[in-house]
């Protein structure tokens, strides 16, 4: 997927306002049906993707944009909290490892005193409410350090505001969803017992020992899959942390190591033969205008060969090593506007996406393998920057222009997946849990509960598909 469809396609001069025709090109034959008047009268404006559906979300993926809506509201609508590191010492460092060892040492305290109890489920318990598990969850919360102060009153069956406050800490250190109340995936966290976690612990800690071994690059970008967050590192320090959206269930995105090679502004997608014979071709049986409607071409032997007339194949007997598919450039491409080159052998990258709006879940596992990376053109200014000629200005001028180019990196950028389930804050000393999203730890019970209140997916097509 590293090469383009189309090379004689060139970016525009820098600085002149993209034309309706050429945004229309870019956005494939039959967008003037997708793209609204409105839109289009607005491209003559820098940023005119920003009011592109999807794109323009108030500081949610927009380009260059820090802003947050304010957490207050957040929790009132029992959305998630800042879910991102916020210390600069990056997970590949000796201080990452001293200040685990040292949580290490803690729950080693804690296992030989005897651990914590275990709470019973599965019944809810809102804030107002007696329960006999309340006094539990106080002596629970208290030998973790998320609930302090004189033990007078833990035996108070009354759920108030100051365990709230408690729970909502344990929650946000446990990658779960922050919310008033004492759910399903809230008890079943606090019920793995201390020497699993203690076990967890040194698990983790020979996977960032493993990392920190050998040299460490200048600068480099880490993943952690379980904690959807990427970190870009420059002289030992994080400069840019983003969410990120990793593989679901049965499409895991894997552990590697690989080098960014190049930037991909308006890419093509090119269907991989598992998704076309998963999920494509299995929709097109019922949904054949799907492909007019996402602008997804069919094209023989191979993604350069001819387009052929897609009504005229039956999608009963279709198979995806006789014809492939490749999606348009535009605001339906399900890569979004860039594409992070990184080859390797699993054939997974980093990308932009239209569907910004999963950003805000807690947990993020809802694609095919690849990594869709939230403000992604503020990590594209940081890769890009230093290559001759290409500075903020440039990467807008090149968005602006609405032609597919292809930025190859004079030097290639470390990038590293990984997988890791808990750590500690070398800042604060904070002991922090994720839940196994993949079952690499080695136990069922640190993979965490469904969470039956969390926000439906969006009913969009793109999000079944997207790599």
């Amino acid at each position: 997927m590293s090469k383009r469809d189309d090379q004689s396609r060139s970016p525009r001069t820098a600085g002149k306002a993209p034309s309706r025709r050429s945004i229309l090109r870019a956005l494939g034959t039959a967008s003037a049906v997708l793209v609204p008047t409105a839109v289009l009268a607005q491209a003559s404006q820098a940023r005119w993707w920003e009011a592109l559906p999807g794109f323009g979300n108030g500081g949610e993926g927009s380009y260059g944009s820090g802003a947050r809506r304010d957490p207050s509201a957040r929790e009132k609508k029992n959305e998630p909290l800042d879910d991102l590191r916020p210390d600069s010492t990056p997970y590949r460092s000796d201080a990452m490892l001293e200040a685990l060892d040292a949580g290490i040492g803690h729950y080693q305290k804690i296992a030989a005193a005897g651990g914590w109890p275990s709470i019973p489920g599965p019944r809810m318990i809102r804030p107002g409410d007696d329960d006999e598990r309340v006094p539990l969850v106080r002596r629970r919360l208290r030998i973790t350090g998320e609930l302090t102060g004189p033990a007078a009153g833990y035996q108070s069956l009354t759920y108030d505001s100051e365990l709230e406050a408690a729970v909502r800490r344990y929650q946000q250190r446990n990658g779960l969803r922050v919310s008033d109340r004492i759910d399903h995936p809230t008890i079943a966290a606090m019920s793995v017992s201390a020497q699993a976690r203690l076990n967890q612990l040194r698990l983790n800690y020979t996977r960032l020992r493993d990392l920190v071994q050998g040299r460490i690059e200048d600068r480099y970008v880490l993943v952690n899959i379980p904690a959807f967050q990427l970190e870009a590192v420059e002289r030992f320090e994080v400069q840019q942390r983003h969410r990120v959206i990793v593989g679901r269930e049965g499409r895991q995105t894997p552990g590697l190591k690989a080098s960014i090679r190049a930037l991909n502004f308006f890419p093509y997608w090119r269907v991989p033969d598992s998704v076309a014979t998963l999920d494509l071709i299995p929709k097109l049986r019922k949904e054949p205008e799907y492909l007019d409607k996402e602008k997804i071409r069919v094209l023989t032997g191979n993604f350069n060969g001819p387009v052929i007339d897609h009504s005229v194949i039956d999608w009963t007997t279709a198979n995806a090593q006789a014809i492939k598919f490749r999606q348009d450039p535009g605001p339906q491409n399900a890569l979004g506007l860039v594409r992070i080159d990184m080859p390797n052998s699993e054939g997974v990258y980093m990308h932009d996406t239209p569907m910004k709006q999963l950003f805000q879940q807690r947990t993020r596992s809802f694609s095919a393998g690849c990594v869709r990376v939230q403000d992604v053109f503020k990590l594209v200014g940081w890769i890009a920057r230093g290559e001759n000629g290409w500075d903020e200005q440039r990467i807008e001028d090149t968005l602006a222009g609405g032609q597919a180019v292809d930025l190859t990196l004079g030097r290639q950028i470390p990038v590293y997946f990984t997988y890791i389930t808990a750590w500690a804050e070398p800042s604060t000393g904070q002991v922090e849990f994720r839940p196994d999203l993949y079952g690499r730890d080695g136990s069922k019970e640190f993979s965490g509960e469904h969470d039956p209140d969390a926000p439906p997916l969006p009913s969009n097509a793109i999000q079944a598909l997207a790599p």
